[in-house]
């Protein structure tokens, strides 16, 4: 009969197990995910039960997580005070805007008259997904594919390392979202014309037009979470 492992691990006899750094992943991805998506909004108090109770795990695998969480700038742990979700920095909402201006500016230069005919579907497709999000007010749906519009532009310039730094800017692209159209929900309908706007000028071919259409989509988001 298998033992049963205390890391909330509890398997039936003759199962296999599963292995303890899964769960630690899992923690880690599920807290994360409750964070970014503003369940967990900054200034949040939190306690590993808490988390262990909402999970359904033991408090050790959660601990790993809360340790992982911290590390990267998401919760502080104090003695005192316990488990509490953090506030991007305004220096760290510069930083962000500043390298993703970088990036995204260069995509649209180098794609421009160049997208094929499914890449320009597959973003007309997601503006029609954004578009009747934002009619529903559905600001979960809407930050998610938000994201996805920024990244597609990456992933078709097929550029590996701008992908990847993209991905680690995954995060707090989301929370910055969140904290844009929770303040602003009519921020939902322009980010669509301004996306359509973007789509336009790298369809026709003008790269600089698309690049500065980029750079003031970006510049309106960081303006407004410098001055609030």
């Amino acid at each position: 009969m298998s033992r049963l492992r205390r890391d909330g691990d509890r398997v039936r006899a003759g199962s296999a197990e599963k292995p303890r750094p899964l769960l630690k992943e899992q923690a880690y991805q599920q807290l994360k995910s409750l964070i970014t998506t503003g369940e967990y909004p900054p200034g949040t108090f939190l306690s590993e039960n808490m988390l262990a109770s909402r999970l359904g795990m033991s408090k050790t695998p959660v601990r790993s997580a809360i340790e992982r969480l911290e590390a990267a700038g998401f919760v502080a742990v104090s003695p005192q005070q316990g488990i509490l979700v953090t506030e991007l920095s305004l220096d760290q909402i510069i930083d962000h805007f500043e390298i993703r201006t970088a990036l995204e500016t260069y995509a649209m230069r180098r794609l421009a008259g160049r997208l094929t005919p499914d890449q320009i579907a597959r973003t007309e497709e997601s503006l029609a997904e954004q578009m009747a999000a934002a009619e529903a007010g559905d600001m979960s749906l809407f930050r998610r594919l938000d994201a996805e519009f920024h990244e597609l532009f990456c992933e078709f310039l097929g550029n590996h390392e701008i992908t990847t730094a993209m991905s680690r800017l995954r995060d707090k692209l989301h929370r910055i979202i969140t904290r844009v159209i929770e303040a602003h929900p009519g921020r939902m309908q322009s980010t669509c014309v301004e996306h359509v706007g973007i789509l336009e000028a790298l369809v026709s071919g003008d790269g600089e037009l698309a690049a500065q259409r980029m750079e003031e989509h970006l510049e309106w988001g960081r303006r407004f979470l410098a001055t609030r």
